[in-house]
């Protein structure tokens, strides 16, 4: 049962998750069905220009210019995901996953979605789970599942984003921004 997740959310890391894979990222989810789910770390940032990899999608994509590491699975692919120029939803290449907020297609000539897309980030690998493992994970605790924003995937800098995204959750979930990196040092 794929319950309460759904794409466009955010999974945020608890202090329960050790697996150095997912230590305390933040996951924007962009395919939840009954068959799993996958998505793309948005907070680790890597040193390779996209430039250098994918050519002309280099001066598309979002500052800072660098693939980002979407996850542990498939890490020789990419992923774009894209914020869509309002009215621009049927881009060719553009599969909304909520909202304006979707993934495009790098296939598609970078010159056929200039002026169709605001914003442009690429991740290379992605976080997946099969049939029921997501749920699993997060009922042990090891995920708080929260709503995103199209603007946590655009971040510049994404040093803050985990404890950004705590701190504007409601009541106590929020207290969790302030926990130490590592408790037993409290």
């Amino acid at each position: 049962m794929v319950g309460d997740l759904r794409a466009g959310q955010l999974l945020v890391a608890t202090a329960a998750l050790l697996d150095p894979n997912f230590v305390d990222t933040v996951i924007l989810l962009l395919d939840v069905n009954e068959e799993g789910a996958l998505g793309v770390v948005l907070n680790r940032p890597s040193a390779l220009p996209v430039s250098e990899v994918l050519g002309d999608w280099g001066d598309v994509v979002e500052e800072p210019e660098v693939l980002f590491q979407g996850g542990p699975v498939s890490t020789d692919g990419a992923l774009a995901v894209a914020l869509a120029v309002p009215g621009s939803e049927e881009t060719v290449g553009f599969r909304s996953v909520t909202d304006r907020l979707g993934l495009l297609d790098l296939d598609t000539p970078a010159e056929l979605v200039v002026g169709t897309v605001e914003r442009l980030r690429i991740f290379a690998g992605y976080a997946g789970w099969g049939a029921g493992q997501l749920q699993a994970e997060v009922e042990e605790g090891s995920w708080y599942v929260v709503a995103g924003r199209a603007d946590d995937v655009f971040r510049l800098d994404t040093r803050e984003l985990w404890r950004d995204v705590m701190r504007r959750q409601p009541g106590d979930l929020a207290l969790h921004a302030t926990r130490p990196a590592d408790p037993e040092l409290n």
